[in-house]
């Protein structure tokens, strides 16, 4: 029951991106298109470079959060606040060695 539901809420995800998605990168892309009309007219070449750098920075940014999808990074989201409680509470905890002769821990 699980897998399937899980497995439904994958599909659902993917249909919300490609609904989203979809226009959003045809809009991109057509107005991309008329700016790289203008790349030989002198007052449309400046547009080309904010846009490349902001579409290879985008590109990178997808590239590590795939990456970061394939290595199971978003499967458990809620071990890493649970580590850091424990933690917290391990560093609060009652020293078992005696404070110095100054009566301030050190460190």
């Amino acid at each position: 029951m699980t897998a399937r539901r899980s497995r439904r809420q994958s599909l659902l995800t993917l249909l919300f991106a490609v609904v989203i998605l979809g226009p959003a990168l045809y809009g991109f892309g057509t107005k991309f298109s008329e700016f790289l009309a203008l790349c030989g007219y002198e007052e449309g070449a400046f547009t080309i470079v904010p846009i490349l750098n902001y579409l290879l920075a985008s590109a990178g940014f997808l590239l590590l959060m795939g990456w970061a999808t394939l290595r199971g990074m978003f499967r458990d989201l809620e071990q890493p606040k649970h580590t850091m409680l424990a933690n917290e509470q391990m560093l609060d905890a009652p020293s078992p060695y005696p404070l110095p002769l100054g009566g301030e821990r050190v460190g």
